[in-house]
This record gives C-alpha cells, sequence and structure tokens, in this order.
C-alpha cells in the first residue's frame, strides 16, 4: 500500500528488457567504427530473421510514423492513386500522410471497433484499377482490433499495387508471413513487442516495392530508402545512429529469437484471450468484440463512468499505467497491452487490480471472478500439458 512500484502496461512504450537495458550503457562507441558495425550488422540480420523475410530491412532513428513517411515519401509521387484503410486513430494516420504528400487517396472509413474488410480492398482496387498503394495497419491500436492482413493481401497481390503494412504493434502479437503473403512493406518499431525504448523504426521491403522507388519523385531527404539500404550493406547507418537503442535493440533481438518469434505471439495471444476471458467475466463489454487484436484489449467504461477515471485509479492506487482511449473515444474506453515483455503475473495483478476500482468507483464485482477466469487460462495453457508431459 505504501511503496508502488511503477507498472507499465500500455501499447507503447512498452515494458522493458532489462539485459536490453543493460547493453545501452556501452554506448560510448563512434558509430563508424568496427564494433558498431558488427551491432549494426547484428540488428539488421535479427530483424530479418525475426521477421520472417528475405526481404531487405532498413533501420531508421525516429518514431515508426517516421517509417510511414518515409514509405509515401520515397515510394510514391504527386497525385498517385492509393487506398487508405481508416478504422482507428493510427489509419486517420496514414490518411493525413497521403494527404500531405498529395496523394490521390480512396479512403475506405469503417467506425471505431470496426475493421476494413478484405473485400473492401477489393472493391476499392476494381474501381480504380491505377490504384499504385494500399495502406493499413495489422493492429490498430487505437480501438484494439486487428485486420485480416493476409486477406488483404490476397486482393492486393495481383494487381499492380503495392500493400504497406503499419505492423508497429502487429509484430510480435499476430502472424504476418511477410514473404509468402506478399507484403511489400511492412513497418515496426521500437518501443512495442521489441522490448526497447522508444526511438527507432524499421521496415521490410519487398522486390516489387524498390522498383516503386525507380519512379518516385516526391521530396525526401534524411528518409531516403536507396541511401539507407546502401549505407546498412556496408553496416552503417547513412545518418548519426541512436546508438544506445542499436545495442539495446541487438540484445532484444537475442532474447525473441531465443523465446522464437512464434511463442512470442502466442505469449500475447494468450494474454490478450485471457483478459477478454475477465473482462466478460466481470460484466464489462469489449469494444472491438468482433475483431479483437492481441496487441491491446479496449474495454468499455462501465455506463455513466468516464474511463479516464479508471486510467487515474490504476496509476494513483497501483502504480499502474494503462491506456485512455485515443481521439473520439477518450473517456469512453480503457486499453490493457499484451505486447512485449508481458506475463501471467503481470495480468493477473491487472485484473485483481481492475476489480478493486470497479468496487470503489460504484460497479460492483464479486473479488476473483476475473483473476479465476485468467488462471483458468493459464491452467490450460502451461499447466496441463506439463502435467500430461510428466
Amino acid at each position: 500500500m505504501y511503496i508502488k512500484k511503477q507498472r507499465l502496461l500500455t501499447p507503447g512504450p512498452t515494458p522493458l528488457y532489462p539485459p536490453a537495458l543493460h547493453a545501452m550503457m556501452a554506448s560510448d562507441i563512434h558509430h563508424r567504427t568496427e564494433d558498431f558495425r558488427k551491432a549494426y550488422r547484428a540488428c539488421l540480420a535479427g530483424l530479418k530473421e525475426v521477421m520472417g523475410t528475405a526481404h531487405d530491412v532498413l533501420l531508421f532513428a525516429s518514431s515508426g510514423t517516421g517509417a510511414m513517411d518515409a514509405t509515401v515519401s520515397n515510394l510514391f509521387s504527386k497525385g498517385d492513386k492509393v487506398v487508405v484503410c481508416v478504422a482507428g486513430k493510427f489509419g486517420e494516420r496514414w490518411a493525413e500522410i497521403a494527404k500531405a504528400y498529395g496523394l490521390d487517396a480512396q479512403v475506405i472509413t469503417v467506425p471505431y471497433g470496426q475493421v476494413v474488410r478484405p473485400e473492401q480492398v477489393h472493391g476499392a482496387l476494381e474501381r480504380e484499377p491505377a490504384t499504385r498503394g494500399v495502406f493499413v495497419q495489422a493492429s490498430e491500436t487505437s480501438t484494439g482490433a486487428a485486420h485480416d492482413v493476409e486477406a488483404i493481401a490476397a486482393a492486393v497481390r495481383p494487381t499492380q499495387a503495392i500493400l504497406v503494412v503499419d505492423a508497429i504493434t502487429g509484430l510480435g502479437t499476430m502472424p504476418l508471413d511477410i514473404d509468402g503473403w506478399g507484403l511489400d512493406v511492412v513497418i515496426g518499431g521500437s518501443q512495442k513487442a521489441f522490448m526497447i525504448p522508444p526511438g527507432l523504426a524499421f521496415m521490410s521491403i519487398s522486390p516489387k516495392a524498390w522498383k516503386f522507388a525507380d519512379s518516385a519523385t516526391l521530396p525526401h531527404y534524411y528518409f531516403n530508402l536507396k541511401k539507407e539500404k546502401k549505407s546498412g550493406d556496408a553496416g552503417e547507418s547513412s545518418w548519426t545512429p541512436a546508438t544506445s537503442l542499436i545495442l539495446a535493440l541487438a540484445e532484444a533481438l537475442q532474447y525473441v529469437k531465443q523465446v522464437g518469434m512464434p511463442h512470442l505471439i502466442e505469449n500475447a495471444q494468450l494474454l490478450a484471450e485471457a483478459t477478454r476471458a475477465a473482462i466478460r467475466g466481470l460484466g464489462l463489454e469489449l469494444f472491438a468484440a468482433a475483431a479483437p487484436g492481441s496487441s491491446v484489449t479496449a474495454v468499455k467504461a462501465p455506463a455513466g463512468m468516464d474511463s479516464g477515471v479508471i486510467v487515474k485509479e490504476f496509476r494513483n492506487r497501483f502504480g499502474a499505467i494503462i491506456a485512455n482511449g485515443q481521439g473520439s473515444m477518450k473517456g469512453q474506453i480503457f486499453r490493457i497491452a499484451h505486447l512485449g515483455y508481458f506475463d501471467f503475473a503481470d495480468l493477473f495483478a491487472v485484473i485483481a487490480e481492475l476489480e478493486i476500482i470497479l468496487n470503489a468507483n460504484g460497479f460492483p464485482v464479486s473479488y476473483g471472478t476475473g483473476v479465476a477466469a485468467v488462471q483458468r487460462i493459464y491452467e490450460r495453457a502451461a499447466v496441463l500439458p506439463q502435467t500430461v508431459a510428466v
């Protein structure tokens, strides 16, 4: 009660992997030396391995939005026809970037909590055969929903268009077969499932997408994909890199490889499943019930209660930082994350805390109801299989 450890339970930044933090202390290293080149090459190779792609992977000192911006400015020209899938705050960001660069965007918008369906993308491509790009979020973190990336890719693949996927919270929380599905650009960020602080963005680029770079005419300077590929092939970044974060990423990638990317994804999926079971057990309503993702679970606040009250109670009572809704959803939903360095012990505590908060704020629940739901998922996934194995 008197000692409260801060626990970060948001969908970015996420809890940090301790050995990665220790690696950052060795950042008094010059970035044009062979010692650093080894670390940089290790990051590029490690990213390709855990992302499961043979495509080129580039790395930038920026937030994930920097890589989103780079994709548009390097691969498209003013007036290019594109399709933008908008199912939340981050889909709106794609639309804003497209508008900023003068692209001719056909925007498919669905209500928050829903997802753009593959047939809607197929229809948009049929209406405009000259479409050169389709932009979508794998995981729309503002609502807790996840798009059917495989089916959307199947609609895009036979066309001349490239598919650009913001997988900043999708990587490490859902299967993404980059090469097999034909995902032309896949964007990630350091502060999500990769368990290190914000400041690094990375992206895979298919051969089909690289051809777009040859004819694109939009201006760019810092975010120059061709320049970054040439530098990366030599084991360097084009500009001064975020040295400490590169060292942290190299360490975190070793951990991801040790765990196994499929297991990292399964961990997020199990935590999300358990959270949904707990929420239903407590009589609350999921926000994106039709297509829930595994990066974060969005929950509707009880009737008559602002979700900000729940967010503040988590912080003030327990030092736990969860996320409010974004944009028009602020005050209506709260979000509990599952990506990266989260485990079931974290979730047991979160749901127990939620039960206390609900009771303290006039929404009566039976103590242990939500926690028991989480325990049952854990037992099914971890206890019973081990018992059988023995």
